[in-house]
């Protein structure tokens, strides 16, 4: 078979994951960043809302519109699994569809060049994967499915219920990965605080600590997706305490109001939430990250206003903002007093403007910290500038910091380590930091 591979990612983590099973299955293939050259095209689609679906299609085809005619173009992944039938009647020019559940045999399907759709999800279990993206860092998958019901979200529809990965899969792939050199991980999955409560072990995450916390190389680790109605203050407290996992805390609350919560049919309201936000807040060295959906049917003006005055108010670090995407299969599909388009479109570009100052705050506060980072290498921006970011955020989706000084010039910097830095200030939303060129003990 030839042997040139063009592959896209598409969403979110949990995708790219996926993603980079397929590229360990398929390591005697050359990957190329030129569509054009290439003998396989792989997209790994999302399908959660009709923007990233959108952004799906729109990839395939024009993927399709520039490639050789004799290559092989493959529509993977969410939207692939979530509209079989339509999407292999629609699109033609996509020469194999496979869903969820057949990542580790996608040398399988080209070889036999056939479409394929699992019966089940596919769970990472001692595949061979091809981190990308980072010398040092690696996203670890939980679980696949989830056993919420939240009125605006189809993802059980196409990914069904709730199905954690053993433990000791998930430990035997963190040593395998920190053998290759890689001691920086993010635990992602639809609804983390969920995980193992599938197998009737209620406190799960707090035996994964305790797991990756014993292995040798693991220096930082971080949780991503909490749920708020699975998430105990004794686990906030279990994460208060490791010395390798970050009093980070990605938690989609994505309302404030009582009333919306209740018609989001996310099992918990205000009270709790602000309870375990101000748990998060206070402590010490703590990175909150949110998101919110505005136009959910059913949102009035007033709702909204209490969602704005909440999130401006409350000290966020990061906030996603999203606006409601009507999808079949959702029971917020058949509500009444739906949103019109513009009152949609217009309360995110509100919410989107406080986040943007939300988020400036966070990061003024950072300047005169002395904080631990990563340089990744050199800035895009400037040939003088590295680029880095606190060890303390994600690799992708929190930010990055210009490294303009260093306390030795003549010292060697060595990419992928973790240093002390201080910060020095910011130039619109990149803070600007000087290195201490001596590694940090993390």
């Amino acid at each position: 078979m030839a042997n040139k591979l063009h592959i896209v990612s598409l969403g979110c983590t949990k995708n790219l994951v996926d993603t980079e099973v397929m590229m360990g299955r398929l390591k005697n293939f050359e990957l190329t960043d030129n569509n054009e050259d290439a003998d396989v095209i792989i997209v790994n689609t999302c399908g959660f809302i009709d923007a990233a679906k959108e952004e799906s299609i729109n990839t395939v085809l024009s993927l399709d519109e520039a490639r050789k005619d004799d290559s092989v173009l493959v529509m993977a992944g969410c939207l692939s699994e979530r509209y079989q039938e339509e999407l292999q009647e629609q699109i033609p020019e996509v020469d194999i569809f496979t869903g969820v559940g057949d990542y580790d045999k996608i040398d399988e399907l080209l070889a036999e060049k056939k479409s394929r759709f699992s019966d089940e999800v596919y769970l990472i279990d001692g595949a061979e994967r091809v981190v990308t993206g980072s010398s040092y860092h690696a996203y670890v998958k939980l679980s696949e499915g989830c056993n919420q019901q939240c009125s605006f979200c189809a993802i059980p529809s196409f990914k069904g219920k709730l199905n954690s990965r053993e433990l000791d899969s998930i430990a035997k792939e963190v040593e395998s990965l920190v053998a290759q050199g890689y001691w920086d991980f993010s635990f992602v999955s639809q609804d983390s605080s969920s995980y193992l409560r599938d197998k009737n072990v209620k406190d799960g995450l707090s035996l994964l600590i305790e797991r990756i916390e014993l292995i040798e190389g693991v220096k930082s680790a971080r949780i991503l997706y909490l749920y708020p109605s699975t998430t105990s203050l004794n686990l906030l407290k279990r994460i208060e305490k490791s010395e390798v996992f970050h009093n980070y805390f990605d938690m989609p609350i994505q309302h404030i109001n009582d009333d919306m919560l209740r018609i989001m049919k996310r099992g918990f309201g205000k009270e709790k939430t602000l309870e375990l936000l101000n748990y998060m807040r206070n402590m010490p060295n703590s990175f909150v990250r949110t998101s919110f959906i505005v136009g959910h049917p059913g949102e009035t003006q007033e709702m909204f206003d209490e969602m704005c005055e909440f999130a401006k108010s409350f000290g966020f670090d990061r906030v996603n903002v999203f606006a409601y995407s009507d999808e079949e299969t959702t029971s917020a599909y058949d509500m009444a007093d739906k949103i019109d388009d513009e009152t949609i479109a217009k309360r995110a570009e509100i919410l989107g403007e406080i986040v943007k100052e939300v988020t400036l705050e966070s990061l003024e506060a950072e300047i005169g910290k002395e904080v631990d980072i990563v340089i990744d290498g050199e800035s895009d921006e400037h040939e003088y500038l590295l680029s880095a970011r606190e060890l303390l955020w994600d690799r992708d989706i929190d930010g990055e910091i210009f490294v303009n000084d260093r306390t030795d010039e003549d010292a060697e910097i060595v990419f992928g380590k973790p240093y002390k830095a201080k910060i020095t200030g910011i130039a619109g939303d990149i803070l600007m930091a000087t290195v201490d060129n001596a590694p940090s003990n993390n």
